[in-house]
């Protein structure tokens, strides 16, 4: 089921790019996640509340498609590889940073300006890579990118677990600068996409004109991102911070639930993004967002810690299952020229819709006299509804080639 066949297939090159692309997108949401452990953490040395430390996790998302389109434009323009590189760079250099904080407002400034270097990562890694290999490995793939999100949370997972009670939360942003090693096996081991070197020199329309030609297409892009980032940061962000607060859970019992849960996740965007590659995207999409609804009480309402891990597991294993098609869904709807910047602004603008969830979420809580359970549920409920009917009733161009100028007119709307 997870075509283990077609990785085996690709050409050791081929594999690189998987894995630098892979990798780009693990360590980014590595150093995003390091933040959703530590609200509490900043909160109390900044004497402030958790409410508002949660406005630099708004901020951070709200920033990343303005280097969704910086940076793919660059892709675009310059190539996918380099500006890789120059993404990682800077995003590991503004986690680093964060750690020197001294002031509440020195670290959202921070957090503004890796939300720019971040968002710039996920749509000009998922180009290389998908650009790089063949059609009928794109499900597998997808998924793979696509499993490096609950990969960086893991990892975030495990740092906090292990060191957060001797290194601090200063200690954690810091250990975010490591990231930036991938970049020397980016340049010693990843070429440029085939197909960005195909068509460099073929005369291209500006991103905005594209964008104008295919509006409908993009305005409906943008919405399925809503929909799909208020269901992965709703399920996400404020899940630690439910089970430190309303559950009083120690930090060892907060990590060990959350490795659990991201298990789970790279487990489900593995599985459905080989799916997709059987039964399409939207298909796909639908099975895992709706399945997700009765899981929703027991992820949140579970009676004791292996109940919750065992609900958080579930939950994150068909939230991201449902992402893991995303990256394969999103390229494939591209138009060509536009590769490197359409996805990951569509993807990005999206996250800027959604960015306000982790305060939406906290101030429920806070209205309801700190029952984040219900906050969370209430969300995760409503989100995963959206984001099936927004899927099933929306675009699909499966396997469409990369290397060929798109034909609009077979773009299919059910």
């Amino acid at each position: 089921m997870f075509a283990l066949d077609d990785i085996r297939s690709l050409t050791p090159q081929q594999r690189n790019t998987v894995l630098a692309s892979f990798l780009g997108w693990t360590l980014d949401a590595f150093d995003f996640f390091i933040l959703v452990f530590i609200l509490k953490a900043i909160a109390e040395e900044f004497h402030t509340d958790v409410t508002a430390v949660s406005t630099a996790i708004f901020l951070t998302l709200a920033m990343r498609p303005i280097g969704a389109l910086i940076f793919g434009l660059s892709a675009d323009r310059y190539g996918r590889r380099v500006t890789l590189m120059v993404n990682v760079l800077l995003y590991s250099l503004f986690e680093f940073l964060s750690g020197f904080s001294t002031s509440l407002t020195m670290l959202i400034v921070l957090r503004v300006l890796y939300g720019i270097a971040m968002g710039g990562e996920w749509g000009v890694g998922a180009s290389l890579a998908l650009e790089s290999i063949p059609d009928r490995t794109r499900g597998i793939v997808s998924g793979v990118l696509q499993a490096g999100y609950p990969c960086g949370y893991l990892l975030a997972s495990l740092v906090y677990f292990f060191l957060f009670p001797v290194i601090g939360w200063r200690g954690m942003f810091m250990i975010g600068v490591l990231p930036a090693l991938l970049v020397f096996y980016i340049r010693r081991s990843v070429q440029e996409s085939p197909s960005f070197l195909a068509n460099q020199h073929r005369k291209r329309q500006p991103f905005f004109s594209v964008v104008k030609d295919n509006l409908p297409l993009f305005i409906w892009a943008v919405i399925l991102m809503t929909a799909f980032n208020f269901f992965s940061h709703g399920t996400q962000d404020i899940y630690p911070t439910f089970l430190q607060t309303q559950r009083a859970y120690s930090t060892h019992t907060v990590g060990a639930i959350a490795i659990v849960y991201n298990i789970g996740a790279i487990i489900g965007g593995l599985f459905f993004g080989s799916l997709s590659q059987r039964i399409g995207r939207r298909r796909a999409i639908v099975i895992a967002s709706l399945i997700a609804i009765p899981i929703a009480p027991l992820w949140a309402y579970g009676s004791g810690p292996v109940m919750l891990a065992i609900g958080a597991f579930l939950m994150q294993f068909f939230v991201q299952g449902a992402w893991g098609v995303v990256p394969a869904h999103l390229n494939e709807l591209s138009p060509d020229e536009v590769r490197g910047t359409f996805p990951g602004v569509a993807y990005q603008l999206g996250n800027l819709l959604a960015s306000g969830n982790a305060t939406l979420q906290a101030g429920l809580a806070a209205h309801w006299n700190g029952d984040y359970a219900f906050a969370l549920v209430l969300v995760a409920v409503i989100v995963a509804a959206a984001v099936a009917l927004l899927a099933g009733f929306g675009y699909e161009r499966k396997d469409v080639s990369f290397e060929l100028p798109i034909d609009r007119d077979a773009v299919r709307s059910s």
